[in-house]
């Protein structure tokens, strides 16, 4: 939630910012703001809404200067207003923030009968207040950086420019992810490698705990204290290019054209074809550790949750190991019984999830394992923990994670078979099997991809003024059902609930009528037959029913108004395909609606608050 970007070099630095904020539109925001030191006075524009707001106020009156700072605000103390919007001014400092600041009531008070003038009701001006106040003691940006955040609590990712010292940003965070980008003659700081990776590709993530000065010609790392820090320099990976749309009308819809190429990048140099087996050291975990592991949580939030329950099915049927799925939300709110024989894999595509992030915590103090299943190398879970399984789904841009979900099933794949194999419960014929299975897996999802489209759209059109639909699945398909209900609600706003198949008689069969569209999932597998009493009793009270089901499955065809068929595959596999159609549905929902695809309202890309 929120974005982060700043500028020092030569260049006018606000359409640099501009581009920036652009570029983490997908954290979610409501305001947005600049603040450009122009050789004499620091300058802010802000304004309520979407970018082109700002844009259009910085048209009239355009901010020029070589040194400045952006933001845009997920409103969480205050209204959406531009009062509330960053920058905060407060005497010659300018800052921009995200996180939460847990003291910020006292502060206030405190800065207040002091004589500060504070004028919105943010948290994030009290910070501007406490630099200032240490900048007229006679302290340096850096050092009255220091002093003010010895006085907070809570977490932050902020960046703070003074009149006085122009050509400097200094920067530090805590719990809330801030990249510093180092380019010639130029250094760039963001909240996500998106913003800076249009100047450069080398970077340094910020620990908890750090900061950072930024000139044109350099960048100094200390912790807050003062310690100087010898930063790892990363070089990342992506192409500009892969951030961008390529075409498409919307992220969205580019991503989910490539999961293909996401599996392909997640799996490569990780299958061991000619073995049947799963390159060890690719996985994170030794042999031995494998072989010592009592049960598995997987812990994860929204779309990764549901890939965590796919997971789940892979590990107790493959691995043979116990496994609990845990919401990181209620895993960390309560006193979770854990230790040294547990596994805690932590599931996240930005690595920044703060729920996830703090049961991850939790975990390790617990003395469990702890293994990251994670898109963002170097993110804050990753660090945290014992091993890293980075998914390679490069930059996610949609709200509405997709390709990140599918590198996520397919890491958690190859995490069941490598453990199977070391703990003797998955045979190597079986093993094998999978392996040629997983390379196979990308053309499966392209040719689902192209012999799908076309039929969903027809049902998006035939369907989207619908004001409920339920989804139906058994075992793997029943986290996909989730799924597909979850995108649809998040996108199109249409209420939309998902539930185990199993479940329908317990409840959900009495929301169904003739005006209620009911997707079931009712592939071939052990759960066919059972799936299509569930899909002939919902057509009894008047469903309307959509079946995703494998090519040549003639009952369904009997029974349902509709049939998106995949192709059949092994078991382990239906859920990469099935997916892709709800995927689909979604999106072209939402498009025919009118709806913000790639922003939706209310909801953000990476929840780093409470």
């Amino acid at each position: 939630m929120c974005g982060i970007v700043g500028y020092v070099g030569t260049k006018n630095c606000a359409p640099i910012l501009i581009d920036g904020l652009r570029r983490l539109e997908y954290r979610g925001y409501d305001s947005a703001g600049l603040a450009v030191y122009d050789g004499t006075r620091i300058n802010v524009t802000r304004a309520i809404g979407k970018l082109r707001n700002l844009e259009a106020a910085l048209a009239a009156a355009p901010l020029t200067g070589t040194t400045g700072i952006g933001h845009t605000r997920w409103a969480t103390h205050g209204r959406v207003s531009e009062a509330n919007a960053h920058p905060h001014v407060a005497g010659e400092i300018a800052v921009i923030h995200n996180g939460i600041i847990e003291n910020h009531l006292a502060l206030r008070a405190r800065l207040v009968k002091d004589g500060a003038k504070i004028l919105s009701d943010t948290d994030t001006e009290i910070i501007a207040h406490l630099i200032d106040a240490q900048c007229r003691k006679g302290l340096s940006l850096e050092d009255a950086v220091r002093a003010a955040l010895k006085e907070v609590e809570g977490a932050y990712a902020i960046a703070v420019i003074r009149k006085s010292e122009p050509q400097k940003i200094v920067v530090a965070k805590n719990a809330s992810p801030l990249v510093l980008g180092l380019g010639e003659g130029e250094n760039l700081c963001g909240s996500d490698i998106p913003a800076v990776l249009p100047y450069t590709r080398r970077v340094i993530i910020l620990e908890d705990g750090q900061m950072a000065v930024l000139t044109a010609d350099a960048v100094r790392v200390t912790t807050v204290d003062g310690t100087p820090v010898d930063a790892q320099v990363k070089t990342i990976d992506w192409s500009p290019a892969m951030a961008e749309k390529s075409g498409y009308k919307h992220f969205m819809l580019k991503e989910i054209h490539e999961q293909p190429r996401a599996i392909e990048d997640t799996v490569r140099g990780r299958l061991d074809r000619e073995n049947g087996d799963i390159v060890a050291e690719e996985i994170g975990l030794s042999p031995e550790l494998a072989t010592k592991i009592e049960r598995v949580y997987l812990v994860a939030c929204g779309t990764s949750s549901h890939a965590a329950m796919v997971g789940r099915y892979y590990l107790e049927r493959l691995a043979r190991i116990p496994t609990v799925v845990e919401l990181a939300s209620e895993f960390r709110s309560r006193d979770p019984v854990i230790g040294p024989g547990d596994l805690v894999v932590a599931i996240s595509q930005s690595g920044e999830t703060l729920d996830t992030l703090m049961a991850a915590k939790i975990a390790k103090e617990k003395g469990a394992k702890l293994l990251a299943i994670v898109n963002v190398m170097g993110s804050a879970i990753a660090r945290a923990s014992d091993a890293e399984l980075y998914t390679r789904a490069g930059p996610e841009i949609g709200v509405a994670s997709t390709k990140c979900f599918t590198a996520q099933m397919v890491a958690l794949l190859m995490l069941a078979v490598y453990l199977g194999r070391r703990r003797g419960t998955l045979p190597a014929a079986r093993a094998a099997e999978l392996v040629e299975g997983i390379a196979r897996l990308p053309q499966q999802m392209r040719d689902v991809l192209t012999g799908t489209r076309q039929l969903v759209l027809h049902l998006a059109r035939r369907y989207m003024d619908a004001r409920d639909v339920l989804f139906l699945g058994r075992g793997a398909s029943f986290p996909i059902a989730l799924e597909g209900a979850l995108k649809l609600k998040e996108i199109s706003y249409i209420h939309a609930e998902g539930y185990a198949a199993g479940e329908m008689k317990h409840g959900p069969i009495a929301l169904i009528d003739a005006n209620v569209p009911v997707v079931v999932l009712a592939p071939k597998d052990e759960h066919h037959d059972k799936s299509m009493s569930n899909l002939q009793e919902a057509k009894a009270r008047g469903g309307r029913i959509i079946a995703i089901a494998s090519e040549g499955d003639e009952d369904v065809h009997g029974l349902a108004e509709e049939v998106v068929e995949v192709p059949v595959v092994d078991p382990e596999f239906t859920p990469f395909l099935t997916v892709i159609p709800l995927q689909l549905f979604a999106y072209y929902v939402a498009d025919l609606k009118g709806t913000d695809v790639d922003q939706p309202r209310n909801l953000a890309k990476t929840v780093t608050v409470e």
